[in-house]
């Protein structure tokens, strides 16, 4: 549970895996002592706090942060905003796919106005390499934080001038009919991300097939929060022994619903079918 320890207590409904017992032929006690700290009530263990404390704490925090998201939705789709959070581990090219994204709708929708917050602990290299696109970007460095909250995206969102051209159109919000886009990209994190409702139309997992098949089992919250799974940097697959079909069916245990895209910033492979996926939900 971040809010305390740094760890995440996970999202409502989401399945969860613990390693060997997902499989049949494992289906015995758990006796090689391994130890699992995420099963108690509050499926995390802090020390010095009961489980009864630690969900008190969490049903607080996330409560206050849940009345903000609800206003950050409400506030976008009255002005016509989509919104997307994106959420990966470190490395995962969330940012390179950004740039690419961006450049890529110059052409398909031009008259498409996009905004991106970004999230990082520090630094601002990330926004700035979007803001070299000419895309207009806001940085929030959050020390020792470890993910985006909804306060932080409604101070960041009034700063973009993605903010200040909705306002400029008056109040009879008929610029509601032209959608414009809010790229989201939340700091690097496979934990804590998956519980905090920013105020997102939907979260999209961006995972490399760098970093391994497993990554939906070992970070079931995250994938099950997730309408959207788009694995990155296919163009390496030749180099890797990285199986995309397993991958697939593991994000599909932890939540059958989501999609799946296979992209390749670096060479274009997949970008029509994700611009394709962005254009459609925001139609």
């Amino acid at each position: 549970m971040c809010v305390i320890c740094g760890c995440s207590t996970g999202t409502p409904g989401a399945v969860h895996q613990h390693g060997h017992d997902s499989d049949p032929a494992h289906a015995h006690s758990h006796d090689h002592g391994d130890l699992h700290y995420g099963q108690g009530p509050a499926r995390v263990s802090v020390p010095g706090m009961s489980q009864a404390r630690a969900i008190r704490l969490e049903a607080d925090v996330l409560g206050a942060n849940q009345r903000i998201a609800d206003a950050n939705r409400a506030h976008f789709a009255g002005h016509g905003v989509i919104a997307y959070n994106l959420v990966s581990s470190p490395g995962s090219g969330k940012t390179t796919l950004l740039c690419a994204t961006i450049e890529a709708l110059k052409a398909r929708a031009p008259g498409l106005p996009v905004g991106v917050i970004e999230g990082d602990q520090q630094t601002t290299n990330d926004a700035d390499r979007i803001r070299a696109t000419g895309a207009p970007a806001i940085q929030i460095n959050t020390g020792k934080g470890c993910h985006l909250d909804a306060p932080m995206i409604a101070e960041a969102f009034a700063r973009l001038p993605l903010h200040g051209h909705h306002h400029h159109h008056g109040q009879d919000h008929a610029h509601a009919a032209d959608p414009s886009l809010l790229m989201i990209e939340n700091v690097g994190n496979l934990v804590c991300p998956a519980m905090w409702d920013l105020g997102e139309r939907a979260k999209i997992a961006i995972l490399s097939v760098t970093e391994g098949e497993d990554k939906p089992i070992k970070y079931p919250d995250m994938f099950a929060a997730a309408r959207l799974m788009v694995l990155t940097k296919v163009d390496l697959l030749p180099h890797l022994d990285f199986d995309v079909a397993q991958c697939i069916a593991f994000a599909q245990r932890v939540n059958p619903d989501i999609e799946v895209l296979l992209v390749s910033a670096r060479t274009g492979v997949g970008m029509d079918a994700w611009l394709d996926w962005l254009l459609q939900d925001a139609a």
